[in-house]
Parts: C-alpha cells; structure tokens; sequence
C-alpha cells in the first residue's frame, strides 16, 4: 500500500493543505480535483518527491516507480520524434548492460562465499527488480503504439523535435511516460492539447493500465470515464469520494445538505441553551446552576462545516449588434505553409445565430481556417465574402499568452477596454474573481487559470456578433468551465467554437464541423450527436473501415460502371438536401430511442395492468407512424443525392 501521510504545507499566511491524509490501493485511478490555486499541482510533487512539505511524508514501497508528467519539460530539439520517444529506455538500455556485465564476472569467480560476491547477487536483484517495468523486446513497436495512440503519423517519425508545436512536444512527453510504465503514473492536465481522438485513446489505455494512477483535469468526460476515486482538495482539506465522477457531483450535494443540516440544528440548540444560561445568570438564586449548564455548553462537540469556495466569475456579454443574415461565406479555400498542404478547396457558410463546434486532430486546419475567415491571416487560393455589420470578437488560442506580462491587472483591463467602458474596468474585473489587491498585480506573477480570466474579461466588454473562440477552456477550473459554458447559451449573436473538450461542448452547439484529410464534414447536432453517429470509440478504426470498403469497390466495379442517377445537383442544392437528410436522421434517431424505452416496458406483464397502458400504447402507434413517415423521406431526399 501507498500512504500520505499528515501533509500541512503553508505560503506566507496562505495554507495551502492542513492534515492531509490518505491511502492508496494498487490499480487505484484517482482523479485530484479542486479549484485553480487549491494545491492540486503542489500534492502531486509532493508525491513525486518535487517538493518537500512543512509536515507529514509519503511512504511508498522499496523499488516504487513513479512517473510525473508536469506542465514544463525538456526535449532534445535536434532528435527525431522517434528518437526522442526511445530515449525513456536510456535507463533501460544501461541497467541491461550493467546486468550483461555483472552475470560476465560472477561467472569468472568462485568466491562464493565472500562480502564482495554477496554484494554482486544482491546488485543482480536490484536490477532485475527495476527490469521488470521494461520489455526490451518490443520497445520500439510498443513506441510506435503508443505515438500513433497520440496522434502521430508514420511519416512524422523522422521529424525534427524542434519542428514541432508545444502541443506535440507534450505528447512525445507523455508517450515516454507511458512507456515507463511507472507504478505510481502522475499526470497533471495530460488531455491539454491533445484532440478528441488522442484523449479517447488515452482514456482506453489509462483505463487497462496495470499501475496506479493519480490525474489532475478539468475535463469532466474524462475524469468521469478513467478514475474510480475522488480526492477533492477545498480550502486545505481533503474530501474523499469512492466511485466515478458523476457520483462524486451526486454524492457531495447529499453529504452537504447533511452536514447542513446537523449544523443548523446544532446551532439552533446551543441558541436556545445559551439563551436559558443567560435567563439564569441574572437571577441569583440560579447563578450556580447557570454555572453549571455553561461548563456542560462549553463540553459538547461543535459541528464544523467547510464554507464552500463561493467566488465565482459571472460573464455576462456586451449586447449583440445586429447583422446580416450570411455571417460569411468561403468558397473554395485552399491553405498551404511551404510543401504542407493543410485545408483543399473547402467551402464553408455561417449563417447569423449558427452555434458552430470545429473539432479534429491537432494540425488539421481548426484553427487556419478560424483565422482565415475573420482575415487574420490569407488563404492560398478561395474567397471569404463577409456579412453586413460584421463585429467579431475572438479569443485565441493562446490568448492569455498575449498579454503583456509586464501591466497589472488593471492596466489591461484600461488599455483594452471601449472608452464608454473604461470606468467600469474595476466592476467588471470584479465578476471575474479580481478583487481588492488583485487588480494591481502584474500579469507575470499570474497562474495560467488568472490569465485566462483576464483574457476573457478584456475580450466580453466588446459588443459582437461573431464570437470565434479558440481552445477557450485550456487553464479553467471545472466550475470556471461551467461559467462559461452557461454564459455563451445566453449569447444570442453567432458562435464558432474550436474544442477538443466534449463536456464543454455537449448541448453548446448545434452544428459540427469535422476537419479531416483536408476537407470538412458537417454533421447536424451537438458533440454527442456527433460521436454517436460516427460510432467513435475509435476513430481511426472508422476511417481504416472506409478506407478498406473504397478498396473493395475499386477493385470489384469497375469505372465504366458507375454512372448517376440522377442529374447533378447545384453546390446549394446538395447541401440543402443533406441538411434535411441530417435533420430526419436526427429526429428517426430520437423517435427509435423514445420507442425503445415504451417496448422495454411492454416486455413486463405488468405493464398492461399500468393505468397509463392505453395512454402510452397511443403515444407509442403515433411515434411509430411519425417514424414509417420520417423514413419515406429520408428515402426520397438520399434517392436525389445519387
């Protein structure tokens, strides 16, 4: 077993984390979760032996490995991907010559009996005890795996570390983490900058791994579907909850409005006890007893109860501008840097009120093409028409990193602020957790989720239409993340959202774009939609599915064959029809789901004795006629696309 151990540590007048204690048990996947500046990076250095606390330790096993993904690290930037990625097995590769060496001399002496060849013995266990996290069989297919897992194509292998963005230096991180496979495996934020198919990826391999894991995130899909323990850092202390996320959300409310409960009850008794005290004390004949009650008062065990964290950022957008009906309109978009050719001839139309989610890999186009239809950048060939009015607000990806570090708070909030709304910097700084002192700090001694704050209160106070934000949730708690997630369903202009978080974007949006082999797919619904009908457990296996059926047909019909049907269609025309043809399959798809759940029901004896049996036998022949007439046109619309 694995003990924290009593852990206080204190900064300045701050306690950061009073008494902690807990146990860990093996295979155990813990997921750390607190608010930004609540001690959660710190606990896990503590573990990793980063940082030492004021009290308390940690007590681990004798040979325990641990493995520690932080937010900064080093690479060798004139390697290649892969042999940067094999560098982790540098310890392996030396322990395995040391072992060669060791067995080399033991079998030249016959001092069987001496300190000296003792000592060789024991070395050999020592090495074959570390050994046992390495198999130098297959380190570099398990390598490739593991990259490829990630994210990475083949042909990126041979690629210079120092080609690479920050984003793919931190998986080439993670992978050589991974490959360690550490018993005790330590990651603080690893889905940051990683898509929705590396974080899929990583869920299924976090899951089956045979260490213990203790994660720090935000993202509340991902924590909900890895981990099967809750440790909450609040205010210095240490909550614990058995089970997943969500249950833990379920779990602290009931055990909240308890311990509510108790200590209003408490505190009405001691009210009235104190009060009966007090009656005595001024009469004389009963100042003894009096007395005696106050020693008894003074005995019995307070409640306490933890005050909740209650600051909270309240986002509230300038009023929307009114504008066109088209918002803009690409047409035939080509983007290349040198010989990389990132987005081919893709058109795009964002209409006023569209809530648009761009998503795929990293290196796909998201964010190219989000600059390139506000004119932040040109596109190589194509047109963007822009709509009447157009006001556009955009946060960028790496919009908290653009702000001068050397201004306060407040000079900020002054510099980027409308003249009319300059006056009110401080209020609106107010809603987002800056208060007093907090406004005249400089922005360099900020942590990455202030910063973010910052750049999100600079960007709400300017009135827009258009609001394109990019990876807004990077360095936000999960109740930040909440926040902002509520506000952008009251905004009422156009929203265009780039994410790889999918609890961020469930019901934020109703369109999605999937940027894939430089093209775009349009799917109509919000992320799940999405997921459920790309059945995308494993998105790489659906496109390999495709790939191979394209194969079939070209080897089994031949060209001449294939002719249409039907004439062809304008560019509006199709994409009118598909449209219709995504709505019909979205409301056969929820028609199917509702009726599942009444023929469940059907399935039970007892169901025709239920009260509602008629009423819910019409309902179900209505959904059941609804879907014989949704199918008839959704035959005829796909029958028109050919």
């Amino acid at each position: 077993m694995y003990y924290v151990r009593d852990i206080s540590l204190q900064f300045a007048d701050r306690i950061l984390m009073d008494n902690i204690s807990f146990m860990i048990g093996k295979k155990e996947r813990i997921g750390l979760i607190g608010r930004n500046g609540a001690g959660k990076s710190t606990l896990l250095k503590i573990i990793a032996d980063i940082i030492r606390p004021d009290t308390g330790k940690v007590e681990l096993p004798s040979y325990t490995t641990i493995g520690y993904l932080k937010q900064e690290f080093e690479l060798d930037e004139n390697m290649t991907v892969i042999e940067e990625t094999m560098s982790c097995f540098e310890e392996a590769n030396e322990l395995n010559a040391e072992l060669d060496k060791i067995n080399d001399e033991i079998g030249k002496r016959e001092d069987y009996e001496s300190k000296e060849y003792g000592q060789l013995i024991e070395r050999i266990s020592d090495i074959s005890a570390h050994m046992e996290h390495f198999d130098l069989t297959t380190l570099e297919a398990n390598a490739v795996k593991v990259l490829k897992g990630l994210g990475f194509q083949d042909f990126e292998f041979t690629k210079k570390v120092s080609e690479l963005s920050g984003g793919w230096k931190m998986r080439i991180e993670l992978t050589k983490l991974l490959l360690r496979q550490p018993d005790l495996l330590l990651l603080d934020e690893p889905t940051n900058h990683l898509d929705i198919e590396s974080i899929i990826w990583l869920e299924n391999y976090l899951i089956n791994y045979s260490g213990i894991v203790i994660l720090i995130s935000h993202d509340t899909t991902f924590l909900n579907n890895v981990t099967n323990r809750i440790l909450e850092i609040e205010l210095g202390r240490m909550n614990e909850f058995k089970g997943t996320y969500k249950k833990y959300i379920v779990e602290k409310a009931a055990m909240r409005e308890i311990q509510v409960n108790a200590f209003e009850n408490q505190q009405k008794a001691l009210a009235q006890k104190e009060k009966t005290i007090n009656r005595f004390m001024a009469k004389a004949t009963k100042t003894k007893m009096a007395q005696s009650m106050k020693k008894q008062l003074d005995k019995v065990e307070r409640i306490e109860i933890v005050d909740e964290a209650t600051d909270n950022m309240a986002i509230r957008f300038a009023e929307v501008p009114r504008g066109g009906r088209e918002i803009m309109v690409g047409k035939n978009i080509s983007k290349s840097y040198g010989s990389k050719h990132v987005l081919e001839n893709v058109s795009i139309d964002i209409e006023r009120g569209d809530r648009v989610a761009f998503i795929g890999q990293n290196g796909q186009g998201k964010t190219t093409l989000a600059k390139i239809l506000i004119g932040n950048i040109n596109a190589s060939s194509g047109e963007v028409i822009p709509g009447h009015n157009l006001q556009i607000s955009y946060y960028a990806q790496n919009q908290s990193e653009l702000i001068d570090s050397k201004m306060t708070v407040l000079q900020v909030m002054e510099e980027k602020a409308p003249k009319e709304l300059r006056s009110r910097a401080r209020s609106i700084l107010g809603s987002f957790m800056f208060s007093g002192e907090d406004v005249d700090k400089k922005v360099s001694v900020l942590s990455g989720g202030e910063r973010a704050r910052l750049a999100m209160a600079s960007l709400v106070m300017h009135p827009c239409n258009v609001l394109l934000l990019d990876e807004p949730t990077n360095h936000l708690d999960i109740q930040s993340k909440e926040i902002l997630k509520n506000a952008l369903k009251e905004y009422t202009g156009t929203l265009i959202v780039v994410s790889h978080d999918r609890d961020f974007l469930e019901g934020l949006t109703d369109k999605v774009i999937e940027f894939k082999d430089k093209k775009l797919n349009e799917y109509l619904g919000d992320i799940e939609y999405y997921l459920k009908k790309r059945k995308l457990d494993d998105m790489r296996q659906v496109e390999m599915q495709k790939s191979e059926l394209k194969k079939k047909n070209e080897l089994n019909i031949p060209k001449q064959e294939v002719k249409s049907a039907v004439p062809k269609l304008s560019r509006d025309e199709e994409k009118s029809i598909k449209r219709k043809v995504q709505y019909l399959e979205r409301d056969m798809e929820k028609l199917e789901t509702d009726s599942k759940v009444i023929e469940d029901k059907m399935a039970d004896p007892s169901f025709y004795k239920d009260p509602t049996f008629n009423e819910q036998n019409d309902k179900y022949q209505e959904m059941q006629n609804e879907l014989g007439e949704k199918m008839e046109e959704w035959e005829v619309w796909v029958e028109k696309l050919g």
